[in-house]
């Protein structure tokens, strides 16, 4: 699956193209890196210790496993290297439900973007992708995503995509 930025992508002029693919076990190392660059994620333990890895590849194990599940990474167009430098990651979630009629949500999380390639694009182009090609095959009705509080630019991002700020979202710490 092609990924096109506009004009000003990373490439300075005109327009960038990457690839967006399916992870897999190969991509942890950079999955996990792409966490840890994050200051929200890495304020709540993703960094990057080789300790944790056995956790990391479990849970991408059972990501790849389910079929309501996509762990997808994005890598430049053209890479020749066997993990394809991951330099952006999402994963998407289908959840049919009863609510408004018996739709199906596409659940978009963990959306990251390294850190030396942000404002580049990729992010839209990631959310573009999701909105007009990944929703309509999956029959999704509706993109839905959380953001933490403290990531007031991305909910500036995600507001000029055109998403709406509409609920409150809970979490309860259990363990």
């Amino acid at each position: 699956m092609a990924l096109h930025t506009g004009p000003g992508g990373s490439t300075g002029s005109g327009t960038a193209e990457f690839t967006l693919r399916r992870a897999s076990a190969s991509d942890l190392d950079a999955l996990m890196a792409l966490l840890s660059d994050d200051p929200v994620s890495a304020s709540r333990g993703d960094v990057a210790d080789a300790g944790d890895r056995a956790a990391y590849l479990r849970a991408l194990e059972q990501i790849v496993a389910d079929p309501s599940n996509e762990l997808l990474i994005v890598v430049a167009a053209g890479a020749t290297d066997a993990a394809g430098s991951p330099i952006a990651t999402m994963q998407l979630t289908r959840i049919p439900g009863m609510a408004r009629r018996g739709s199906t949500r596409l659940l978009v999380e963990a959306v990251r973007v390294s850190s030396t390639q942000r404002s580049a694009g990729i992010g839209g182009a990631m959310m573009r992708w999701v909105t007009d090609t990944a929703a309509p095959a999956l029959g999704s009705s509706l993109v839905q995503l959380t953001s933490d509080a403290a990531r007031t630019d991305a909910h500036r991002f995600y507001e000029r995509l055109g998403f709406v700020g509409s609920h409150v979202g809970f979490k309860y710490p259990v363990a």
